[in-house]
């Protein structure tokens, strides 16, 4: 089951309109801020999750009375961020794909939480991605075949996810890469590499490792 959290970071509307028409998905879920997003474009979720504050109460009351959406109002004063909250409601909802529109904002510390998110969400054995104009984002404990046709974007960064990465091997990019041990030091060596043949090839022993591919 595929699920979309809109939550309440930048979000470019053509972008994530477009996106919702490309993509199939079997539940979408309004985050705080994000579900003035879905009233203003008259998408109707599955789910609204959040303390809410940052949406005018007259669109929140528009949808209290609704059956058929389910709404978690939270306390502002909580461990979990929104974002999280909703992410688990849609592991709980049967998601195991979970992708999330608004993540990435001008608030740096949520953009960290929604990051980690990712590698949450391998703990719940559920594959998740952050996408926006210009990144699409995910976490794998796998290795990764990246296709040149079908890339987000030019450029594809990597860096080391709550640990080391350990083997990292990177085949069919312009700076490859053997058997590498790549850690948080290693701030810019896996950053803005690009495809060179038609698949790239990313494999690894032991780790969880970022991807990023973006694009200017």
């Amino acid at each position: 089951m595929r699920a979309v959290l809109i939550s309440g970071g930048n979000i470019q509307s053509d972008l994530a309109l477009a996106f919702l028409r490309e993509q199939s998905y079997d539940m979408i879920i309004a985050v705080d801020r994000g579900l003035g997003f879905c009233h203003q474009h008259q998408i109707i979720p599955q789910a609204i999750v959040g303390d809410l504050d940052s949406v005018s109460e007259e669109v929140v009351q528009g949808y209290l009375d609704r059956p058929d959406i389910i709404l978690r109002r939270l306390c502002p004063q909580k461990d979990d961020s929104d974002t999280q909250s909703a992410f688990d409601l849609a592991v709980e909802m049967g998601a195991t794909e979970i992708g999330i529109l608004g993540g990435i904002g001008s608030r740096l510390d949520h953009v960290m939480a929604n990051l980690e998110l990712l590698s949450y969400g391998l703990t719940r054995g559920v594959s998740s991605y952050m996408v926006d104009a210009h990144n699409y984002i995910w976490a794998t404990e796998e290795p990764v075949t990246l296709r040149k046709d079908a890339q987000w974007g030019r450029y594809v960064s990597m860096f080391a996810l709550g640990g080391p990465v350990e083997g990292l091997t990177l085949e069919g990019f312009v700076y490859p890469l053997k058997g590498y041990r790549l850690t948080s030091r290693d701030c810019g060596l896996t950053v803005s590499n690009e495809i060179l043949e038609e698949e790239a090839r990313i494999t690894f022993e032991k780790g969880c490792l970022l991807l990023v591919m973006s694009r200017d």
